[in-house]
């Protein structure tokens, strides 16, 4: 099956598990390929926040994260912190478009500093080198001089930095249309038509 769009969803241990959960859907929905990396500390957060267990074996989780979101065959790929063979860790083969989300702060730092410690900051440092499109989702606060610089150095290194700071003008009226306004954010960034909330200056949904 051809898909329109792929890109790399990584999913670290800040807080913000939802938001990462709809990506995924709206991802699948919208007919994109999917590679997702899955830290040790995201496990721990959506099992917090959002009471899943995610199998640690990445084919288990594939096929898990499959049903869930009743994605096609290989529209969902899930990849080990360690696997190097994967299309992510290579310049020749990674999508050229990455969002970390949510983005925790240490791998934000590992990230700007050109870690490539395990596969997430590898597959990061590989869209940037290759002048792809990669999106940062922190969430934190306060932010400490350490997080700006940081956030400034990538900014500078063509990184999109987009703290989950979800507005208020469309008037929400549930957790679900603050997550929507978050991740309806990242898919106006990666090009991707969204009909999850309303845009500034119109009366609804875009169509």
């Amino acid at each position: 099956m051809a898909y329109d769009k792929q890109l790399t969803l990584a999913i670290t241990g800040a807080s913000g598990a939802p938001y990462a959960l709809r990506l995924l859907e709206v991802l699948v929905q919208a007919n994109c390929q999917v590679y997702v990396l899955i830290s040790s500390a995201a496990r721990v957060v959506l099992a917090t926040e959002e009471n899943l267990q995610i199998p640690a074996s990445p084919a288990a989780a594939t096929a898990w994260l499959r049903d869930r979101y009743s994605a096609g065959e290989e529209q969902i790929k899930v990849f080990g912190k360690d696997e190097w063979f994967s299309p992510v860790a290579s310049g020749s083969a990674a999508p050229k478009q990455m969002v970390v989300c949510p983005c925790s702060t240490g791998t934000l730092s590992a990230v700007a500093v050109g870690a490539s410690d395990n596969l997430i900051e590898r597959a990061a440092d590989v869209v940037l080198k290759e002048k792809g499109q990669l999106i940062l989702v922190p969430r934190e606060m306060p932010l400490s001089s350490i997080h700006l610089e940081n956030m400034l150095k990538l900014s500078n290194l063509g990184a999109t930095i987009m703290p989950a700071s979800p507005g208020f003008y469309h008037n929400p009226s549930s957790i679900q249309d603050l997550v929507d306004f978050v991740v309806a954010r990242i898919l106006d960034h990666i090009g991707l038509d969204q009909s999850l909330i309303a845009r500034w200056g119109y009366q609804g949904p875009k169509d």
